[in-house]
């Protein structure tokens, strides 16, 4: 970490985090861990086809067997209206969102739900699940994303008409949308180059993998209320999407974030949410429900996977003079992929005049694609990356040098529109260059890749209460679940404003009903956001407590301030009068007007973007086509890191992640369009003995729009992974692999092409 002059007392330390003792000791509640009294189990029936009519559905011996309390089908689920709805970064149409919770007349994946069922033991549950009898007409199915492109392929939706095309299209395609982002004369720019450069590039679609899958458990009351318990990074959004997918009362649908095992973008929509409560409502029983490993592979989303073509042009001197994408993305059997923040994201860390990205949104017969760490940017920067690479050996530059001397700046306007403000691109690339790891020598069969990433980050609705107890300590209340520490970065934010120790701070995150509405926990804007609202309340908390003095020293005001979390006399002409603590603050609370507590709604703006280069060493085995990454550094402006711990463990697991997207992940189908690896023993995530002690170098250039200078730090890990093994795979071998994974048998069969 740069080392920095000292100017917090805890933004910057790192201190324990408040949910570590739970964690560990297992008294932290996950989703599958609740149990009310008369709880049933749910189980899912899902569909053994990639793409099938529903014929029927007979579920008689189900609910005639003994146990069995409640059965549900699609035609028990009200009629969705078609409206986009935010489902966290990207949109969804609420129609596609019901069709995917449980299929009615089609299904379109390997794993589609058609029918659910609660009962008083999960062995009576599968037996029911088992009994109930779907007769299918089986279609063509389509899986491949260009195969999916192409006019003779099997048609999904008779809905779909591309969108963004002029005129309409009049055939119904697979082919939901066109992007397109652009500035300058991209034409003239490839004309006026001296070395061009165009590739093709094909990624797999890979799982967020997180450890703990779906669970929810849901009591529906006799009154109409429900109370929701579920593993989410959105419980608003779960409450919101329920509420229109059942037509419910929103007001009547409390949730509960449970602890969360892991989610990365894959927990911003709803899959078992909407069914156990109906099947709670069914039975007025409380219905847990929970995913197995396979059903979260074959039935909840994954990111998508891609087709890329990217052309970059280039002065002889290094200047990058053009750039042109275009990018075709798998959403899944319902529209709505990355393809949008791919397309923004691409040429982004660089400063090129002329830009051309179009995207294409395309459906297939797979599970609906969700987000997975900066949704789009992993994919789309490995095929740009992969070329500027390519560039610098073609022109005979350092790899860091070319990227320096086109880096985006204070001043540069991306193509998706934004003129960047203070931004650490060049700074990260200084940093990157100056480690120890960039200068060691390597030996035969070894390699070293370079990759840069950048991802925009987000604000959006947020709030948070500090409340002041009896004793002094403070009472932290927001609604964003924790899935990277964040409990931590909210107290220390507190602490520091309030100036009071951060141990005295208790950081919880509360149901739907005891705060206001929240955005989802993603896009890496949590610390940014929820954290301005922490500060916000804290300092309306500090004004009343001021309040409270004034009105005891009898003096306006304005002749109180606050330092160090004591009030203080503004100058001496105000008074002689002793500080007071928070503690000796609310000690007089009852006398000077009850509890003492600062509230703060905010809809965020400007987050910061962020940039990061990555460094990575591998040996390939010429024989056997295995990778071993032999070393690895992460370099990231971070904008202030509020707890470097976290913030470095956010730099290991989103270098982590994509290594193992680079070398092992992808989903495999059978010629039926059934997954084939649908668990942890055939989809290869990477383990401890994979990986090397990955490196983590944190630059801090702060945001100026936050009051302790935060960037969202969690997106862009996972971004230069992908092109930074590829390349480091391509000096080893002389070879330029343009696909993904890196498996042994695509090493193999591109050495053996040379």
């Amino acid at each position: 970490m740069n080392e920095q002059p000292k100017q917090f007392k805890w933004v910057g330390t790192r201190t324990i985090r408040p949910d570590g003792v739970d964690k560990v000791t297992g008294r932290a509640k996950f989703g599958a861990d609740l149990m009310l009294p008369g709880m049933l189990e749910g189980k899912v029936v899902r569909s053994p086809h990639a793409h099938a009519r529903i014929k029927s559905i007979d579920t008689s011996k189900a609910e005639a067997l003994k146990g069995v309390k409640a059965v549900i089908t699609g035609a028990d689920m009200p009629e969705a209206e078609s409206k986009l709805v935010a489902a966290g970064e990207a949109m969804i149409n609420f129609r596609d969102l019901a069709a995917n919770v449980i299929a009615k007349d089609k299904v379109f994946y390997d794993g589609h739900p058609v029918a659910a069922v609660a009962a008083m033991s999960n062995e009576i549950a599968e037996q029911a699940a088992a009994l109930i009898k779907v007769e299918y007409e089986v279609l063509p199915h389509v899986i491949d994303v260009r195969e999916a492109m192409k006019d003779d392929a099997p048609v999904l939706h008779d809905h779909i008409f591309t969108a963004g095309v002029k005129p309409k299209p009049e055939k119904a395609s697979n082919i939901a949308s066109r992007v397109e982002f652009g500035m300058g004369d991209v034409d003239a720019g490839f004309a006026g180059a001296d070395v061009v450069i165009e590739r093709e590039f094909t990624t797999a679609p890979v799982h967020q993998g997180y450890i703990e899958p779906h669970a929810s458990v849901a009591d529906a009351g006799q009154d109409g209320k429900v109370d929701l318990w579920t593993s989410s990074q959105g419980h608003f959004m779960v409450r919101g999407f329920c509420a229109g997918l059942l037509q419910f009362d929103l007001s009547k649908i409390k949730v509960t974030a449970a602890e969360i095992g892991g989610g990365f973008g894959g927990k911003t929509t709803v899959y078992l949410e909407p069914l156990a409560i109906m099947l709670s409502r069914k039975a007025g029983r409380p219905v847990r429900m929970t995913m197995s490993r396979q059903d979260v592979f074959r039935a909840s989303g994954p990111t998508s996977g891609a087709a890329m073509t990217v052309k970059i042009g280039a002065k002889k001197d290094g200047t990058i003079v053009a750039g042109d994408a275009t990018l075709c993305f798998q959403a899944g059997a319902f529209p709505g992929s990355p393809v949008g923040p791919g397309c923004m994201t691409a040429f982004t860390p660089y400063s090129i005049e002329n830009v051309r990205i179009v995207g294409f949104d395309v459906v297939s017969n797979r599970p609906k694609v969700v987000a997975y760490r900066a949704p789009g940017a992993p994919i789309s920067e490995y095929a740009v990356e992969s070329v500027v690479d390519e560039l610098a050996s073609e022109l005979g530059m350092d790899p860091i040098e070319l990227r320096e001397k086109n880096a985006a700046k204070e001043g540069t306007k991306a193509a998706y529109g934004v003129t960047f403000g203070a931004i650490g691109m060049v700074e990260g690339l200084e940093a990157a260059k100056a480690t120890e790891h960039y200068k060691i020598p390597l030996g035969p069969n070894q390699g070293r890749g370079v990759a840069s990433g950048f991802w925009f980050n987000i604000g959006a609705e947020s709030c948070a209460g500090i409340r002041i107890n009896e004793d002094g300590t403070i009472g932290l209340t927001e609604g964003s679940p924790d899935i990277g520490g964040s409990r931590a970065s909210m107290a220390i934010m507190a602490a520091e404003v309030l100036g009071t120790d951060v141990d005295k701070v208790r950081p919880n995150v509360v149901d739907t009903d005891a705060t206001g509405y929240h955005f989802v926990t993603g896009g890496s804007r949590v610390t940014f956001a929820t954290g301005m609202a922490v500060v916000d309340a804290a300092k309306l908390a500090i004004d009343e407590m001021r309040a409270r003095v004034a009105q005891v020293w009898e003096v306006d005001v304005d002749g109180v301030v606050w330092e160090d979390g004591h009030a203080k006399p503004a100058s001496s002409n105000v008074g002689d009068f002793e500080p007071m603590s928070i503690k000796d603050i609310a000690a007089i609370a009852n006398k000077t007007g009850g509890p003492i507590s600062g509230h703060a709604d905010i809809n965020a703006k400007n987050a910061g973007p962020a940039f990061g280069t990555h460094i990575c060493d591998v040996e390939v085995d010429p024989e056997t086509g295995h990778v071993t990454v032999l070393r690895y550094t992460a370099v990231q402006d971070v904008g202030r890191a509020i707890h470097p711990g976290y913030v470095e463990g956010q730099l290991q697991g989103g270098a982590a992640q994509g290594i193992g997207w680079a070398l092992n992940e992808e989903y495999i189908y059978d010629d039926n369009g059934n997954l084939d690896n649908a668990g942890f023993l055939d989809y290869r995530i990477p383990v401890a003995s994979d990986l090397p002690m990955i490196d983590a170098v944190i630059v801090e250039v702060p945001n100026p729009t936050h009051p302790f200078g935060v960037r969202g730090v969690g997106e862009v890990p996972i971004i230069p992974p992908l092109a930074a093994v590829s390349n480091a795979v391509a000096a080893a071998t002389g070879v330029r692999f343009t696909q993904l994974p890196l498996s042994p048998p695509t090493i193999l069969a591109g050495l053996a092409k040379g």
